[in-house]
């Protein structure tokens, strides 16, 4: 199944997306696609659904974030070795655990924005893990169990706000538009093997970034189990896994957006995301 918010920002619709990529409403069975919706009772009951009864949504709506009421936006670093490579960073020997801030949260083609002062703005496809069920001190083996679906997030970066003065990695992390989310949060089941996706991203259709999420250094099940140690997970919180290498970061010299270039980006059963590059 997949889940999915449509219409004007600030006023979205619940939906999902059906076998022939039509949007179809929920908004007469759920009020949003956040908290309980997301529990397991919550997915079963969607589950039940008759589609073909649910209203068609007619034209191009803009699509929001996928989730509404993120409590927690928790992103995972250097998680492809060949990333922490490329950043000139050791792989780490656990988790690195920093968070973007709520407020960087956009519909998957909303603007992105150069943050005033920007002159290293960044890009990083990568999973996101939405939580259905909360808990703390979760278990790898009952990880899953927790896991409402998966979505494509652009963990959108300020690297001089990041890595240069003082200060930690959440100053370059959640500026304003920097959390693209979506387009659809699909269900395990239609997922498969989150093990083995395709993960890409252009900028203006050249190839940058090409990865697989095999090559996670930690695998999601772990990382789960991992926050869930320092921090009690909640329904609707976002876990994003961290992104493979081709950031702009890492090309000699590096290459950082300007404004004015389109960034498209995708995984595999995910769907795609398309942002436009603006100044602030």
């Amino acid at each position: 199944m997949k889940l999915l918010r449509y219409g004007v920002k600030g006023f979205e619709k619940p939906g999902l997306l059906d076998d022939q990529n039509q949007i179809r409403d929920l908004s007469g069975y759920i009020d949003d696609i956040s908290g309980n919706t997301l529990s397991n009772k919550g997915i079963s009951e969607l589950k039940k659904i008759d589609i073909n009864s649910l209203p068609k949504v007619e034209g191009n709506p803009r699509i929001g974030p996928c989730v509404n009421h993120v409590g927690k936006f928790i992103c995972i670093g250097l998680n492809y070795a060949d990333h922490a490579a490329e950043s000139g960073m050791p792989v780490p020997e656990e988790p690195v655990i920093f968070s973007k801030w709520t407020s960087a949260i956009v519909g998957p083609n909303d603007d992105v924005k150069i943050p005033k002062g920007s002159e290293k703005t960044d890009w990083e496809v990568e999973l996101g893990v939405v939580i259905g069920e909360g808990g703390s001190d979760i278990s790898e083996a009952d990880a899953m169990k927790h896991v409402a679906g998966f979505c494509v997030i652009n963990d959108v970066s300020e690297r001089a706000f990041q890595l240069e003065g003082t200060g930690t990695w959440d100053k370059g992390k959640g500026c304003d538009t920097f959390g693209p989310t979506g387009p659809w949060l699909v269900t395990p089941d239609e997922v498969g093997d989150f093990n083995d996706l395709g993960i890409w991203l252009e900028v203006d259709g050249k190839r940058y970034q090409n990865g697989s999420t095999s090559t996670m250094v930690f695998k999601v099940p772990h990382l789960i189990a991992y926050c869930s140690r320092f921090m009690s997970l909640q329904p609707g919180d976002i876990i994003s896994t961290g992104t493979p290498p081709g950031v702009g970061l890492g090309f000699n010299p590096p290459i950082y957006l300007k404004g004015g270039e389109e960034m498209k980006l995708g995984i595999d059963k995910l769907g795609v995301q398309r942002q436009t590059v603006v100044k602030a």
